[in-house]
């Protein structure tokens, strides 16, 4: 019987290293595409396809499908699944999930065009976007909690020290949920960035923990416009990473009250929007 495909491989590579070559057993990051279906009245239909790394698929689906609009609540979702259909090639099985929802007709799915948009967002794709949100509902996120800029800073170094699979392969995306105390509440890994926030979002709305007013989130990349939009979608009131921000991310974070903190590293980051939340040392 095949199961789903490990989150790392092994792999031989060959090391030069000083004028000399040797030769060992490396682990890579697994990276394989999940098809999303959705269905409803009988009817099914695909609505996106990403690459992956294996693992917590049915929360990476809960939570794209949440984050997008899509969904509502864990409510609105029936049953999810791996394709069984025996005409469908053996080795995709685990690459493809059904997602069945509590309904007679298949969702408006307008919320997903921007998904295929291959060029960097000009100005008009923008302001569309942001006023896409507001259509959806999306209401700025209320004030609280303060963190100390002390607590922040301890931050970077407990998401590396959480992150297993990205020690092993070195070539992994995380994003951790953090109390406004320091405390890791939990971390999802991924090829993508995108699809890690999606697996932790979606892990809390299939155990209705949503909204999530009182928590930090902790990104190993950068801050994109998806980052925040994903964010705001769970209710995250302090968005940090690593690296830097976008403008477009900006933008967001301070039309809907979102404290945004890029280049959070050592004792120093940058705060973009909602400097509020933050507690300057004394």
């Amino acid at each position: 019987m095949q199961t789903p495909a490990a989150s790392k491989t092994k792999n031989r590579v060959w090391v030069v290293e000083n004028g000399k070559v040797r030769s060992h057993t490396d682990s890579l990051v697994t990276e394989e595409p999940l098809e999303i279906r959705l269905i409803a009245g009988g009817v099914r239909r695909t609505v996106a396809v990403t690459m992956r790394t294996p693992g917590n698929d049915f929360e990476l689906a809960a939570g794209f499908l949440y984050t997008e609009g899509v969904i509502a609540s864990r409510h609105d979702i029936r049953r999810i699944s791996y394709c069984v259909n025996p005409d469908t090639d053996g080795s995709q099985r685990y690459n493809i999930l059904n997602v069945q929802l509590h309904r007679d007709t298949l969702p408006d799915l307008a919320t997903l065009e921007r998904h295929f948009y291959t060029t960097s967002a000009c100005g008009i794709c923008g302001k569309t976007s942001l006023e896409a949100l507001r259509l959806r509902g999306c209401s700025a996120i209320p004030p609280g909690p303060a963190v100390s800029a002390q607590i922040l800073c301890t931050l970077p170094e407990k998401l590396q020290q959480s992150q297993r699979l990205f020690q092993r392969t070195g070539g992994l995306h995380a994003a951790a949920l953090f109390t406004p105390f320091g405390e890791l509440l939990t971390v999802c890994e991924d090829v993508g960035r995108h699809n890690a926030l999606d697996k932790l979002i979606g892990s809390a709305l299939l155990s209705e923990r949503l909204p999530l007013s009182d928590c930090i989130l902790m990104v190993s990349g950068r801050s994109s416009f998806e980052i925040l939009q994903k964010s705001l979608a769970a209710g995250i009131p302090i968005v940090c990473a690593v690296s830097a921000a976008s403008s477009l991310a900006v933008q967001l974070a301070e039309d809907f009250g979102i404290t945004l903190i890029g280049f959070l590293r050592g004792e120093r980051f940058n705060v973009y929007s909602g400097i509020d939340r933050v507690i300057a040392n004394p």
